[in-house]
This record gives structure tokens, sequence and C-alpha cells, in this order.
């Protein structure tokens, strides 16, 4: 009999072609192969909807043959050589609506003739194609299927049992076939030794819950729909079950871990900085405020997000955090992903503190410390100085980009870790911040306007304590956000530069963004994938990016560049404006002097790339166009149209794409524009980009260790699940009287995805 844990390759399983399965779907195991579950199921009555296909899906479809015809080109002089003449057969399959071309070359077309003939069944896989304007299979993979209407043997009373059969489709690749895998599946089932069932018979009983080898039966060979419904409902409840209880034994783990708690102290630094405050605190961050200062009084690690809109004032809170803790003793870091917004935190931290970071100079407050700055264009002399004062503990608060976490930096001691904008950086990234506080392990405060994808998954799954800010400060204005289809619509190009001209006819200035500085060798190889602009490649590595575009053009245009676009601008639509440049591979110096003049007024329009997603600031800034917006994610835009409507007069964004309607690139340019509420963005995020790897080290996208179980449509199962979970390792935190759940969490886990749960 076979177990879960053997592997595709032992010669008992007998699965041909385990190598594929593994490089395609990391499928090893045959429990691993037990949940490659079919993506969808067809009856021999209710053939493919051949009108739905796409260019360069790869497909299986079931289809009845509707004509076969070989083709045959007689041989033919070719200058001094004769040529042989070439032959091919080609297959009309059809759904009883719409018809689809199979085409076989050469040696290939002899094959197929002696089993594909008219009338029949079957199923036939390959990448769609159009030649023309009609679709078509390339030599295909096929299998046909024994017909009722040809079978003398087959009993009339069955006939219809026959016809309703339910066919499993899975996902599939140009290497392995749908029924192969089918055929491995079936094999395995008949030789599956009892499995150990990882829900407790409690828990399946008070859920109606069927026991797992029965649920794996009823979705691989389904008697009906029902079957299917009942499986697929048990397999979920194992993906949250087994998820939760590994989260609840981490939680467990966490609390007993140390952490020097870090009390508020009365009449200290963070309490004088509130009596200097020139403004007043919202009821919002007042009350944040109160929830994070607890954390830090504790003695386990604070792990908390703090999300809110763009210019809700997350910035302030995050200081008021760290005062707290630079009182009682210790040190904080905020690690930012740009040089832009490091120093755009360092000016606004120092100029908002004044006397009380002035620690050591004669306009200094009776109480203060000292706050440094440190990124990877820091010069030499004041890097030292830097590090020494941070080593000392002189520096109570250390603002940085990537540079914080290099080896040679050294805290006294670090108490709490501030992360801003926190999707743009990787699980590892962000635990080797921590790591810098030995003996304990330092609280950890993550902000974001729109969380990304994996973050929103990991507070559905009540593994990270979340913080809203939901007002925003006075004196913020209301931004509007239309999309420009630049294909469809010129003119609407046209009139998106002639409101920027308005903009700053009426004295103000604008925005124009683009995914790609240009003239940058390397630039696009560097960038490793659509979405990701050079900025995001040189300053971090764990940048938002937008889902794959299935309807995007199979030759796509490279994205507007920086350097192209504002060339454009100055001699055609905006010329006579004064225009700017910025963008990462710039100097540093010449990023301050361009930002510096930009805000004193002295440019009209800044062209850059998405450096100024976050912590820019110039109020004067009214209009911004976003070109190629389709190239950016969701949570970029957000951030993008956050750097206007930040003084008194109302903002206004504009999506420029060449993105077709109805095509899901627009779709997410359509809900971008339709609401500025951030937190709905991460959730439209969520829906078309997938969780990404909730245990693991992706962000976003479709590594993911859930299967069946949608973070967004099953909330309440997940809900659920952590609640009895919670119970089991409550009473039984090593799981001794749980082994069949045990083993499915080391399933789960690996030692790789154990170690990225444990610096989540």
């Amino acid at each position: 009999m076979l177990q879960c844990v053997t592997t595709l390759r032992d010669p008992l399983v007998g699965v041909t072609k385990s190598d594929v399965l593994a490089q395609a779907f990391g499928l090893y195991t045959v429990g691993d192969l037990l949940r490659h579950y079919p993506r969808r199921y067809y009856t021999r009555g209710e053939p493919t909807d051949l009108a739905s296909l796409r260019e360069r899906d790869h497909v299986t479809v079931l289809a009845r043959v509707f004509s076969v015809n070989h083709i045959r080109t007689p041989n033919a002089q070719w200058g001094n050589a004769p040529r042989r003449g070439s032959q091919r057969l080609e297959v009309t399959v059809t759904d009883g609506y719409a018809r689809l071309t199979l085409v076989f070359f050469g040696k290939g077309a002899n094959a197929p003739a002696h089993q594909i003939r008219e009338g029949r069944l079957g199923l036939f896989a390959g990448t769609v194609t159009r030649f023309r304007h009609q679709w078509q299979l390339v030599h295909p993979e096929y299998e046909m299927l024994p017909d009722s209407s040809m079978d003398e043997g087959l009993a009339a009373e069955h006939a219809a049992d026959y016809a309703s059969e339910l066919i499993p489709v899975y996902p599939a690749s140009a290497k392995i076939s749908s029924w192969l895998i089918s055929r491995s599946i079936r094999k395995v089932l008949d030789r599956l030794d009892v499995v150990a069932d990882p829900l407790p018979e409690a828990v399946r009983d008070t859920y109606h819950l069927m026991g797992l080898h029965e649920a794996l039966e009823a979705i691989h060979r389904p008697r009906d729909r029902a079957d299917i419904n009942r499986a697929r409902d048990r397999l979920k409840w194992d993906e949250a079950f087994v998820m939760q209880a590994a989260l609840a034994q981490r939680r467990l783990a966490a609390a007993a871990m140390p952490a020097v708690p870090r009390p508020p102290e009365p009449g200290g630094l963070a309490d004088e900085f509130d009596r200097r405050l020139p403004f007043t605190l919202t009821a919002g961050q007042r009350e944040v405020g109160a929830v994070i200062a607890h954390d830090l009084s504790c003695a386990y690690p604070m792990n908390r997000l703090l999300q809110g809109e763009v210019g809700s004032g997350k910035t302030v809170v995050a200081l008021r955090a760290m005062l707290q803790v630079v009182d009682s003793g210790g040190q904080a870091a905020l690690l930012a992903p740009t040089e832009v917004l490091a120093q755009q935190h360092y000016r606004s931290i120092t100029a908002m503190l004044g006397p009380l970071a002035a620690s050591g100079q004669l306009d200094s407050a009776e109480r203060a410390t000292q706050v440094a700055l440190l990124t990877g264009s820091t010069k030499a002399k004041k890097r030292r100085s830097a590090l020494a004062d941070v080593f000392t503990g002189d520096a109570g608060i250390l603002v940085g980009t990537h540079a914080l976490l290099e080896d040679q930096v050294q805290f006294a001691d670090l108490g709490l870790v501030v992360i801003d904008e926190q999707h743009r950086f990787g699980v590892e990234q962000r635990d080797a911040l921590r790591e810098k506080a030995p003996g304990a392990r330092p609280h950890v405060l993550v902000m974001t306007a729109t969380p990304i994808p994996r973050t929103v998954a990991m507070t559905v799954f009540g593994d990270l304590e979340v913080s809203t800010l939901t007002e925003l400060p006075a004196g913020r204005s209301p931004i509007t956000t239309h999309v420009v289809p630049a294909a469809e619509r010129p003119r609407y190009l046209e009139r998106a530069w002639e409101r920027v001209q308005e903009e700053v006819a009426a004295g103000r200035q604008a925005y124009v963004v683009c995914p790609r500085i240009g003239d940058v060798p390397g630039e696009e190889e560097a960038a490793g994938k659509r979405g990701r602009s050079a900025d995001e490649v040189e300053d971090t590595d764990g940048a938002d990016a937008p889902g794959d575009d299935e309807d995007a053009p199979a030759e796509r245009r490279p994205p507007l560049a920086v350097l192209d676009v504002a060339a454009a601008l100055d001699d055609g639509p905006l010329a006579g404006l004064r225009l700017g440049i910025l963008h990462g591979r710039l100097h540093p110096e010449e990023k301050d002097r361009v930002m510096t003049a930009f805000k004193d007024g002295d440019l009209d329009v800044l062209v850059a790339t998405s450096v100024i997603e976050v912590g820019v600031d110039v109020p004067n800034a009214t209009a911004m166009v976003i070109m190629d917006a389709e190239r950016f994610g969701v949570s970029q835009l957000h951030q993008l149209r956050g750097r206007v409507g930040r003084g008194r007069h109302a903002g206004l964004c504009l999506l420029v794409t060449e993105a077709p309607p109805a095509s899901p690139a627009r779709d997410r340019l359509d809900a971008v524009a339709a609401t500025s509420d951030g937190f709905r963005l991460s959730r439209l995020d969520l829906e078309q980009r997938r969780e990404g790897d909730v245990l693991g080290a992706a962000q976003a996208g479709r590594q993911s260790s859930l299967k069946l179980l949608r973070l967004l449509h099953d909330e309440e199962l997940i809900a659920l699940a952590r609640q009895e979970a919670g119970a089991i390792v409550a009473g039984d935190p090593q799981l001794a009287e749980h082994r069949g759940l045990s083993a499915a969490i080391d399933t789960l886990l690996g030692p790789r995805r154990a170690e990225f749960l444990d610096k989540s």
C-alpha cells in the first residue's frame, strides 16, 4: 500500500513523468499529487464552450469530431532540386455552437487518422493559436473517449449514467496532459493506505464533514456534483484548520519570547512632544496611540500593522511610539524603502521634534535625543558618525533605507522597529533588522496605506494585529481619479495635457509618472518582470507589481520611459512649462536639488518614476498623470495619487492606459478610479493577485499554500477554523494526541516555510 509521504519516483507508484510533475507543479509525493485538485469537470453531454477560448491559453477541451481532412501538397521544383510534397491532417471539432481546428503535420498526421474519426468524442489539449481568423491547436495531445452509440455492448439502462459521467480536468502543462495526471491519481487512489486525518473527529462531527480518504475519492472520482461540493467543503477545512493550528503554535511560541517592556514615562520625551505639537491629534491617532503604548509595555513582542489612508498621520503615531521606547532607555529604527522617503522622514521627524532632537547641542531641550540618518549614499564621515551614535546609544532614533540591514550597523538597545510601506520589503529583509536586538525580540510596527495581499491574508487568518486610522487630518483635499483610454480615445490624452496646463496656469504644479527611466543600460533586464520600475529594482527587493495580464498583446511595447516622455512633453503639449526629471538612478545630491526646486515652485511639472510613490509632500501639487498605468500595481497607484491633494486645492489623478476594455488590467484601473478607500483596494488586490504563499517567501502571486481556500470568500470558515484549532493547540501545544494534525503541519510547513513563518 502507498503512504502520502511515498515519493512519485517510488517503483510502487509507477507515476510517469515524475520530473515533469515536480518541475511544473512542485509535486514530489503521493500526498502532493492527491492535493493537485481538478480545476473543473466535464460531462460527456456538455462539451467545452469553444467560444470562450483565448489565444495562448493552454487548454483541455472536450468536443466532438465534426470533420477530418487529409491534405497533401504535390512535389514541386525548388531551384534545381525537387522538393517532396507535404501532408497534414486537419480535424474540426465542435461543441455544437463553435468550432476549433486541430492540425497535425508531416509524420505526425498519420497516427491520429486511425483514432480520430467523425462523430467521436474526445479530449484535446494544447496551446490555442489563431490562424486565418480561426482558433486552432497544433499537434495537440488527445484521448478519444468510448462512445455509447458505437459500443453495442453498453446496456441501454447504463447509457444515461455514461452520458453524465464527470471527467476531471487538472491543471496541466505542455509536457503532461490532464488525462495522464488523472490516470496517475487513479492508480495512486487504488493503492492508497488509510490516511491519518488531521481534522479531529469532534470537529468533523460538529460541522458534518466527511473523512479525508472519502473526500480525496470524491474530489478525484466524483459520482455527481454533490460529491464535489462535499469534498471541497471538507478539503477547505483541511487548509484552514491546519494553517490555523500552525499559527496558533506560533502565537504560543511568540508569547513565550522575551521582549523588554517599554512602558510610558510620565514627563518624558513623548509627553513633551505632545505638549509642543502645533496641531491637535485626531481621535483615531489618540486611540491607536494608546493601543500601541499598551503593546510596548508588554514583556512579549508587539507585532502590529498600522494601516491608514495616505495622509492620515501614521508617521506621527509611529514617532510617538518611538519616543516612548527612547524614554525607556531603548532605541527605535525606522526602515524606509527609498532614499527619497528616508530623507523625507528624517527631515519631518527632526522638524517635528525641534530641540527634542538636538541632544548635545547648545539649543537642545533639557531632555532630548539624537536622530541619525543612514542610506546607501551617506558620505563616509557622516556614516561613521551615525554608526558611532547608534552603537553608543546617543542616537535614540535611526532612520534609513536598506543600509540599516548591514552588519556594521549595531544598536546599543534596539527596542522598536518601524517599517514604512512594508510591502516594499521581503520577509527576510524585515527579519534582518529584528535580529539586531540580541537576547530579546524588538517590538515591530509596520505601516501601509494599502496592505499587500499577503498582509491581508495574515490579518484574515488573525495572525497580525491591526490598527486602522480612518480619519484624515484637517486640510486634506479630495482627489478625483479618471481612466484615460489613450488607444481608444486619443482626444482624451490631449485633454489630459490641457488639464495639466490649466493647473499650472492657476499657479499649481503637476507630476507625470512613468514606469521606466530610459536610456539606462540593462535597466529592463534588471527589472526582471513587467510592472517593476527601475527605481524599485534599485531600492527594494519586494516591490509591488500588478498581476499577470492574460489579455496583454503577445508583442507588447516596452514601458514608457521618463527621459523619453519628458523630451516629448517639452517639445509638445507641455512646451513652455518648466519641467524637471526625477528617478532612482540620479545622484542623491541631484535628487535633492530637483525635489527642492519642485517644492520651492521653481518647477511646474516633475516627470518621475515611482520613486515619488511615498514620502513626497508638496501641497501645491494638484495634478498627476500616470503613463502606462496598467503596469503599476493597485497599491502603487493608490500611493502615487496620494502625492496630490495634500493642500487646500483638490487633487486630480489621470490613469493613462492602452489596456483594452473588459480586461483584467482595465478592471484594475477602473476600480482604483472608483474609490479612494485603500482598504477596499487592498481586498481587490487580493482577489486579483491572490495572497501569495501565506507561509512562505512569496509576497503575492500564484505560489500559494492554499489550493481551494479563498481568503475573502471563506472568511467565516477561516474564523471557525481559528476557534477550533486554537482550542486544540491550547490543550495540546505539541499535538501529542493529534498525530494526524501534527503530520499535516509538518507537511504544510517543511523546513523553509517554517523558517519564513517564524520571521513573518
